[in-house]
């Protein structure tokens, strides 16, 4: 206890010290420019009033300072997006799926990089091909094709090789884990593996390592599959620009993948990959899949633990799986879901799947007025629907509440960012990220830096609001 009354003595000193220090370099003149800034304005009473508590705070904030928190670290505050009086069915069906029965091995092998997870699980368990041999086709493609996508960071050719060997040993002995025992995948690189760099895509964190594995990788090893390698992000999670270059869309060399799960998706399309793992906090699972065609599914937040990867937005990010199918994506999932008791926001529910379920019984929702609208992938989107419909599904079209306009929440995610990246603004090595425009990230967390606490505790509040309004 005499412990704990000597640190706050310390810290109200050190507090109560810098205050003193900078009494006479604040004055009620500045706080009337920062009115202007937060939308307020008071009089030179409250002025004078407020100057030794602004005072006070300023050393406040030059205390915690003091200490290094790092990008993981959450804040203690709980976002819950589920409605409140809405549940959920704890009840495990088993799961269905719709496996092929026989699979031939194409004369040509580089086929399979192209084939689904379903297709080379089949091959693999019955021996028609090995692990080690699937591996080496995806390793000489990375090899060949991941500069000219650049979509490459890391290739993890000696631990690939050896989780294969470990793979083939298992399934010879009748040790079959399930579908993605032996097949090669890569991860975005802000997910940590031990041993290798883990560099969030950005120049000053080029030579970073994390000795520790992500959550996601560890379950992903326990269900067998091998991990080949890190792929580019945007860096620090946004766009497809990283430190290296611009990661291509496979299909227009011409053309970037979008962000920021760039490589990831680009790799996969390319067949570098039989699949890979992305992250997404505005988009960043859903539009490099849209712009590359691949399939993405960005996962309810709280499905799937983000321990052991980078922290933008601690109360939006999501990790998933971006396949060439749906039905891989169901495979990657149900692997990765679940709590983990590291990640709290992280919930333990059912994962329920039916390939035999027939379309007709499906009700798809669509966001009728957007789909509306006209915007780049408008045609494709349509096809889509009408695909959907033709083969006897249910659309049915949606409108989200527009009580509240979501927009103006945006600040959520750019001062949870700026948090995240505290350290990096105030070292000023953001001067080393590639991109230094209005849109960039050293722009967005200076700029969010003014954000004051109230509002961002005011857009939680809207966002509460929000969630608990319902589509009709």
């Amino acid at each position: 206890m005499r412990r704990i009354y000597y640190f706050m003595f310390l810290l109200f000193w050190a507090s109560n010290h810098f205050a003193q220090s900078h009494q006479d370099t604040l004055n009620i003149d500045q706080i009337a420019v920062a009115e202007k800034i937060i939308g307020l304005d008071f009089t030179d009473e409250e002025r004078a009033l407020m100057l030794p508590d602004v005072i006070e705070n300023l050393g406040r904030i030059h205390t915690m300072r003091q200490y290094q928190i790092p990008n993981h670290v959450p804040p203690a505050l709980d976002f819950n997006p589920v409605p409140a009086g809405v549940t959920f069915s704890k009840v495990q069906y088993p799961i269905v799926w719709d496996a092929p029965t026989e699979v031939k091995l194409p004369s040509n092998k580089e086929e399979l990089a192209f084939y689904s997870i379903m297709e080379l699980a089949a091959l693999l368990k019955s021996k028609k091909i090995s692990s080690t041999e699937l591996t080496q086709i995806y390793l000489r493609r990375l090899k060949k094709y991941g500069d000219t996508l650049q979509c490459v960071i890391s290739i993890l050719e000696t631990e690939a090789l050896q989780q294969a060997r470990r793979a083939d040993e298992e399934i010879a002995k009748g040790q079959y884990r399930g579908f993605l025992h032996g097949i090669p995948y890569g991860v975005k690189d802000l997910i940590a593996v031990k041993g290798t760099k883990t560099t969030w895509g950005a120049m000053p964190y080029k030579e970073q390592t994390i000795e520790e594995t992500a959550t996601i990788v560890k379950k992903l090893e326990a269900a067998g599959a091998v991990l080949v390698a890190k792929l580019t992000l945007g860096a620090l999670a946004r766009g497809d620009v990283w430190y290296g270059g611009v990661t291509k869309n496979p299909w227009n060399l011409a053309q970037g993948s979008s962000g920021s799960s760039a490589g990831s998706a680009s790799a996969t399309v390319a067949g570098l990959v039989a699949f890979a793992i992305g992250t997404e906090t505005l988009g960043s699972i859903v539009s490099p899949s849209t712009r590359c065609s691949a399939t993405g599914l960005r996962p309810t937040y709280g499905r799937v633990s983000r321990a052991g990867a980078m922290a933008l937005s601690w109360s939006m990010d999501k990790i998933g799986p971006i396949c060439r199918s749906a039905e891989d994506c169901a495979i990657v999932f149900q692997a990765i879901t679940g709590a983990d008791g590291k990640d709290q926001s992280t919930l333990d529910l059912p994962f329920n799947y039916n390939a035999t379920t027939p379309l007709s019984q499906l009700r798809i929702g669509y966001l009728k007025t957007h789909f509306e609208e006209n915007y780049p992938s408008k045609k494709q989107d349509s096809l889509s629907l009408l695909v959907l419909q033709s083969l006897g599904a249910q659309l049915i079209p949606v409108t989200l509440p527009n009580e509240i306009d979501a927009s103006a929440l945006r600040i959520i995610l750019t001062v949870e960012s700026a948090a995240a990246f505290d350290e990096l603004t105030r070292s000023n090595l953001d001067s080393l990220m590639v991109q230094q425009n209005r849109y960039a990230w050293p722009n967005t967390f200076r700029q969010s830096r003014l954000v004051p606490a109230v509002e961002y505790l005011q857009a939680n509040r809207l966002r509460y609001q929000l969630i608990q309004q319902r589509m009709r």
